[in-house]
């Protein structure tokens, strides 16, 4: 017995020193998870980030396969038992989870639980999260609960630990962001009075060989030769500035990731319902990658901006050595055969000239009333 608390307190220990190594919120939900299922040996745990319209802006859990993931399909809702933590704000602590008024069921291939311990994740009066297991690996006798109450004492010392590294990590992010912000505007006023100066003198210089053109054809021509040089200067210019504007999030976390956590962000500012969903992707030259970020990002922008969406999918999967992006909605759609004017005004032509200086291809769907989907498929390296 001398034992137990040593090695329960080591446990925890070990834990919180795993959670205060993340700064990045997936990192950070993955190590609690795996923390809390090892902490108290159960078959499964997740953790779940509510949003604001019912869902969850993230759900991670652990004791799943990949592919049984998958197949469980989209994430849940804010429904029977999760609900209750997130809104009653008090451990929850079942002998049979199944047999709880309160519950509503689950998708077929998802795993059956049966005693469960669920705790909400608490930052002072906000409930940030709410985290459970599932099926403890113990002998159980006929209509008890494996998970005791030295268990739930664990899990609330966690939880505890959990709401301090959560705020921890929302905090990073933002301040992340905000470094970004402050990094692409000190960019753009450098890009501004850079270039600007180079086209002044471009300016002046077309000017003064105009006027020299016909009484000093000589004179006009060194100046004509000024006018290219200063040209291809600024044509440098903006290039560099172009590569140094390549997002950091990109450079940092690759396509996935950055794709992942502005759906999530999208999904939490606009009434529309923007998820996200990947398969199969391997890492692609940069320029394809950033390439299909502009043109995710002016997809998502017209279709939560302009087409009164309710809900907006963006899919990226492998295919072959390149990738597929798709970002749907079910939005007022248009007539993709008005190029000139709808082109122009959802910034097709733009996305196409991505697209293409990828060796990628763009294609568009949309019909009035029925949405649109914007497809760019790139070959890869």
């Amino acid at each position: 017995m001398s034992q137990g608390p040593r090695s329960g307190l080591a446990a925890v220990s070990s834990a919180l020193l795993a959670m205060s190594r993340h700064l990045e919120m997936r990192d950070v939900l993955k190590t609690i998870v795996a923390s809390a299922r090892e902490l108290l040996d159960a078959q499964y745990a997740a953790l779940g980030v509510p949003d604001d319209h019912g869902g969850f802006a993230q759900f991670v859990v652990d004791g799943v396969s990949d592919e049984q993931w998958r197949a469980i399909g989209p994430l849940p809702r804010q429904h029977g038992i999760l609900a209750a933590m997130l809104h009653e704000a008090k451990a929850q602590r079942l002998a049979d989870v199944r047999k709880d008024p309160r519950f509503e069921g689950w998708p077929a291939a998802h795993p059956d639980l049966a005693d469960f311990l669920g705790l909400p994740i608490r930052d002072g009066d906000e409930v940030i999260g709410a985290l459970f297991l599932a099926n403890k690996n113990c002998p159980k006798p006929e209509g008890s609960c494996g998970f005791t109450q030295e268990d739930e004492e664990l899990l609330s010392i966690l939880a505890q630990h959990a709401a301090i590294a959560l705020t921890n990590a929302r905090l990073y992010e933002r301040s992340r962001e905000l470094t970004i912000a402050e990094e692409r505007s000190r960019l753009a006023h450098e890009l501004h009075d850079a270039v600007s100066q180079k086209l002044f003198s471009l300016r002046l210089t077309a000017q003064a060989a105009a006027a020299l053109v016909d009484r000093d054809p000589v004179r006009a021509k060194g100046e004509l030769h000024q006018v290219a040089t200063l040209a291809a200067e600024a044509a440098d210019e903006l290039r560099a500035a172009v590569v140094e504007l390549r997002p950091a999030a990109l450079d940092e976390d690759g396509l996935i990731a950055t794709l992942r956590t502005q759906t999530r962000v999208l999904d939490r500012a606009h009434t529309a319902r923007v998820t996200f969903t990947s398969n199969g992707f391997r890492a692609l030259p940069a320029a394809q990658e950033e390439a299909l970020l502009r043109v995710a990002q002016e997809a998502l922008h017209n279709a939560l901006r302009h087409s009164g969406a309710d809900r907006v999918e963006v899919t990226v999967d492998r295919r072959g050595s390149g990738a597929v992006l798709r970002v749907t909605d079910d939005g007022s759609g248009f007539d993709p055969t008005a190029v000139r004017r709808a082109g122009r005004h959802l910034g097709l032509v733009s996305m196409r000239d991505r697209a293409s200086g990828v060796g990628g291809t763009l294609t568009v769907e949309s019909v009035p009333g029925k949405g649109t989907t914007i497809e760019m498929e790139v070959p890869g390296g």
